[in-house]
């Protein structure tokens, strides 16, 4: 925002250090139980950011909204009515993300299970975050823009004199506003007011809410067709690169010797005399027994 006093920086800022919080605590809890750490495991951070900045944004969204309707409503009531109105949908994100996570923990493969336990913790930490130390942060802004103070080093910003001869841009750092008057609380957002005076009324004509119908009837019946194509199995040219001589390897073995099935292995596991002439004839010998 080109305000001094309205831009929200910091707010943002503290919603990815609220995720990058819930990384650190749910790495940590994990790694103090003794959960292997793989290197799929990595991508988990990412994960979890994109569901904490969801939740930020919501967050902060119902919190303006309370703000606009009781402006002159204390602060506790004020952050009341954000939790009642964002504590629910970020509930039920949460419930269904971990539910997910841990429902993979069930598989057989050992790196899956590892990544799905430390991302599906990561998910409840991020939460509980979210619901306090994010929330708190939401109090200490208001308090902030409620003082005119500005948003870098929280000094009082105040209206002086001669304002009129500086630039815009000396205005918007240090004064409040571009517009040359005190910072004043903000008006409804212009996304809010297409999706409320356009959006909903396009998607509630009856013509468009039968085209809706049909379209996800085609997209249901295309998602059942194409469960019935999938097919089970891994191709292990597609965990290498482009260009890797993996791929020529892999390549030419299904060329050549797909047709001659899985290669059979035979371990010796006791200790063998291979210096014993007799010994080499009766392991040959074994060998062409089981050809």
């Amino acid at each position: 925002r080109l305000s001094c006093i309205r831009n929200n920086i910091w707010l943002a800022s503290c919603g990815v250090l609220s995720s990058g919080l819930a990384v650190l605590s749910s790495f940590g809890l994990m790694l103090f139980c003794g959960v292997p750490f793989v290197v799929t495991v990595a991508n988990a951070p990412f994960l979890i950011l994109g569901v904490g900045v969801d939740d930020m944004f919501i967050m902060i969204a119902s919190w303006e909204q309370s703000l606009r309707k009781k402006e002159k409503s204390s602060v506790k009531s004020l952050l009341a009515e954000t939790y009642a109105e964002a504590a629910l949908s970020v509930t039920i994100t949460t419930l269904t993300d971990v539910l997910a996570f841990f429902i993979g923990t069930w598989t057989a493969f050992p790196s899956v299970r590892s990544f799905c336990l430390y991302t599906g913790t990561a998910f409840v930490f991020c939460y509980v975050y979210t619901m306090t130390f994010f929330g708190a942060v939401l109090v200490l802004n208001h308090k902030r823009e409620q003082g005119n103070r500005h948003w870098l080093t929280c000094m009082r910003v105040g209206v002086s004199e001669g304002q009129a001869e500086n630039s815009c841009l000396y205005n918007a750092c240090c004064i409040g506003s571009c517009s040359r008057q005190p910072s004043q609380p903000e008006v409804e957002h212009p996304m809010s007011i297409f999706f409320k005076k356009y959006y909903g009324p396009f998607v509630t004509n009856k013509w468009i809410k039968l085209l809706m119908v049909l379209l996800y009837g085609a997209y249901l019946g295309g998602s059942v067709y194409g469960c019935t194509q999938i097919r089970e199995g891994i191709d292990l040219r597609n965990l290498a690169n482009d260009d890797s001589y993996v791929i020529p390897y892999y390549d030419d073995d299904e060329k050549y010797f797909s047709t001659y099935g899985p290669r059979v292995m035979v371990v010796i596991t006791e200790s063998v005399d291979y210096w014993n002439e007799t010994v080499r004839l009766g392991i040959e010998s074994c060998a062409q027994n089981l050809e």
